[in-house]
């Protein structure tokens, strides 16, 4: 498995080295795992003596995406997303530009590229969970490592990125995340505290810090500040260390996160939240402006454990997308975005089988509006569709649950 997505990426990289163009555009996500994969990208790649473009997104957008495929000859990197859409961005780039998919969530195959082409790299082609055995960050580690060994010293990068996401097993970090943990231990870069439940990652380039504090950290400066800057001093915490700036920036942030999720919590109590058969469900509207569209996924886990949260149901919240994505410009109105959670106990019943995960559920209902889908996974996940569409998109679901129960 692990083998098989090497060679893939040295032919990945032997199609960077032969391409003329000297610059890259790096896209990534916003959170832990995204910033963790765009600095360690960011750094190898200036290493390797490219100029390159970064821009932090929430999702590649179909607008964002018609407006970046207008070129040609360039070199484009997907970093924590695009692994399930990797079919349209071959259809979109007609062989015109070198795009490199950098992915861990579930994907979809596309066929052998030209030397312009797209390559997919994400590992749940070659056998690997992306919610288990490998982050995001890990994958671009593994990528970046391949390009010059002295990479290595963005291990402790990787580990913080797959602490990011929260995928462990039995307290731990596994698979090929749980082998990157021994690279940067080996190389003084982490250190791990474990007792009978669980390990914990310190990491040592940062004062060690443990790495789920400092996850906590750059997912505020992601997500909650998204549309004020706050992906760039996340990074930028990545590479160089917490700074007075970035500090007071979080503090900031984490009241506004806090006002506008206890409004929010209260209006639920109050005023109820909607349910299906088998979904609970209720719409934030714009109310949760100016915070980032990630926030209306970390809501919902907010909520699991609310008296209010049935614990048999899943969860959906719908928030407006703004018109205006940093760094790309205007790509319309009119979209919203559901992100859904599962209360623990029907994760239980998903992990063994006994019940539709995620990653089955929305994006196919989704996809029968004409909506957007990409990284989703079973236990976490969220697409796009056009305002009015909520109710439609429930009962499409609902409709899937019933034909599979």
């Amino acid at each position: 498995m692990l083998a098989a997505l090497k060679e893939a990426m040295r032919c990945a990289a032997a199609a960077l080295s032969a391409c003329s163009a000297g610059e890259i555009t790096l896209f990534h996500h916003n959170d832990t795992d995204g910033l963790c994969s765009g600095a360690i990208l960011l750094r190898a790649f200036t290493r390797a003596g490219y100029q390159v473009q970064r821009i932090c997104l929430e999702k590649p957008y179909p607008g964002v995406l018609e407006k970046v495929f207008r070129a040609e000859g360039r070199v484009f990197v997907f970093a924590d997303f695009a692994g399930r859409i990797a079919p349209h961005l071959a259809n979109l780039n007609r062989n015109r530009n070198l795009v490199l998919v950098l992915d861990h969530h579930a994907t979809a195959p596309i066929q052998t590229p030209e030397p312009h082409g797209v390559y997919n790299l994400d590992p749940e082609l070659y056998g690997l969970k992306g919610d288990r055995d490998i982050s995001a960050s890990v994958t671009c580690y593994l990528f970046a490592r391949l390009l010059d060994g002295t990479n290595q010293d963005l291990a402790g990068l990787a580990v913080l990125g797959a602490v990011g996401d929260r995928f462990f097993e039995h307290g731990r970090l596994v698979g090929i995340n749980g082998q990157v943990v021994k690279e940067a231990v080996s190389a003084g870069l982490l250190q791990v505290a474990a007792d009978e439940n669980e390990e914990r990652y310190l990491l040592a380039t940062h004062g060690d810090t443990p790495c789920r504090e400092l996850s906590v950290y750059l997912d505020t400066l992601g997500a909650v500040g998204y549309y004020r800057g706050g992906p760039d001093l996340g990074l930028k915490v990545c590479l160089e260390g917490r700074s007075e700036a970035a500090d007071r920036e979080q503090e900031e942030l984490n009241r506004l996160r806090t006002e506008h999720f206890r409004r929010e919590a209260d209006n639920l109590e109050r005023e109820g939240i909607r349910r299906s058969g088998h979904i609970q469900w209720f719409d934030l509207k714009n109310r949760f402006d100016p915070m980032g569209v990630k926030m209306v996924g970390i809501f919902c886990d907010h909520l699991k454990g609310r008296p209010i949260i049935r614990q048999d149901q899943y969860i959906a919240g719908f928030q407006a997308l703004p018109a205006i994505v940093p760094g790309i410009g205007d790509i319309g109105g009119g979209e919203v975005k559901v992100s859904m959670r599962v209360p623990e106990p029907l994760a239980e019943k998903i992990r063994a089988g006994k019940a539709i995960g995620l990653y089955d559920l929305l994006p196919p209902a989704t996809e029968t509006l004409g909506g957007f889908s990409d990284a989703c996974h079973s236990l976490s996940a969220a697409t796009t569709i056009s305002a009015g569409l909520e109710e439609q998109l429930i009962a499409a679901m609902e409709e899937i649950l019933a034909t599979r129960t």
